[in-house]
């Protein structure tokens, strides 16, 4: 089985562990609490693989994939970066990929975590 070491970054209140919480738990919360750190596993199947996902939620940094998420895209009046702002960025940053999300209405949760093992 082939395991990923993975690490949400991203500024404080944006939806971080939101997502995180979303995709290993299903759960969405609600009411806000500052993340120092957490860490997840989850096995999953990716490209007909069974895989097993390390999950750091954390504000540090570290050489891992990366992936640029727009988070809450289902807020279209809220959203402060828009889609071709998000994928102007990930030229700036080695052609990273980049996903709208939401993690309130389930939208490309999934998505993020497989490409980053893909």
């Amino acid at each position: 089985m082939h395991e990923y070491k993975l690490v949400v970054l991203g500024l404080e209140g944006i939806g971080n562990s939101a997502l995180t919480g979303q995709f290993v738990q299903g759960i969405f919360v609600e009411q806000y609490d500052p993340t120092v750190e957490d860490s997840y596993r989850k096995q999953v199947e990716v490209d007909a693989q069974q895989c097993m996902l390390e999950i750091l939620d954390t504000a540090g940094t570290d050489d891992v994939p990366m992936i640029l998420v727009g988070y809450k895209c289902d807020l279209e009046d809220e959203k402060v970066v828009g889609k071709e702002q998000g994928q102007n960025l990930t030229r700036q940053w080695n052609n990273c990929s980049f996903l709208e999300s939401s993690s309130k209405s389930k939208i490309n949760v999934n998505e993020i975590f497989y490409d980053l093992a893909d």
